[in-house]
């Protein structure tokens, strides 16, 4: 996980610790490093991108969501604000594909050039049985991002999986 910016020690050192143990796949461990940043840090946008990817890794939607809200509050104008918010809002109670979604139809405009976004809304719209907007946001993200980077996600992707056929036979030219 690349940060934006360095934190001062001993922030920055228990923010790297938690970085590290959630790369290590142990999430009690990061949580404890994350709770020793000092209050006055905790809403840092680095350190709460961290806590977002804890609450993630154990599929705690609830807390996530929560978490995403407040770093979209924080840092409206970074993509990894809007598409966080949008995954756990997907998985958490009470939320839904259909409100995930709308919250990236928004992002969509705000960052033109993200890859990830039309990806995600690719992969919503299918699962929302709207094959065609599925098409034409995985076209998009083909177009900004690396074409057969994308074609072979998608072709990994269960969210696609409707179109898996047609995404096979997708000429090496722009589909």
């Amino acid at each position: 996980m690349k940060l934006l910016r360095m934190l001062k020690p001993p922030d920055s050192h228990h923010l790297s610790a938690a970085v590290g143990w959630l790369e290590l796949g142990n999430g009690g461990e990061a949580r404890l490093e994350l709770d020793k940043i000092s209050e006055t840090l905790r809403e840092d946008p680095d350190v709460l991108r961290v806590w977002w990817a804890v609450l993630a890794a154990v599929e705690n939607w609830r807390e996530a969501l929560e978490i995403s809200g407040r770093l979209l509050q924080k840092a409206p104008d970074d993509a990894r604000s809007w598409l966080h918010h949008a995954y756990a809002l997907r998985r958490a109670p009470g939320g839904g594909v259909e409100a995930a979604w709308k919250v990236l139809l928004h992002a969509a405009e705000k960052f033109p050039e993200e890859e990830t976004i039309p990806y995600n809304l690719s992969c919503y719209a299918c699962q929302l049985g709207e094959y065609d907007q599925a098409r034409r946001w995985l076209r998009q993200a083909m177009r900004r991002g690396g074409r057969e980077e994308i074609r072979n996600r998608a072709l990994n992707d269960e969210d696609l999986k409707p179109l898996w056929w047609e995404i096979r036979h997708w000429k090496s030219g722009a589909p």
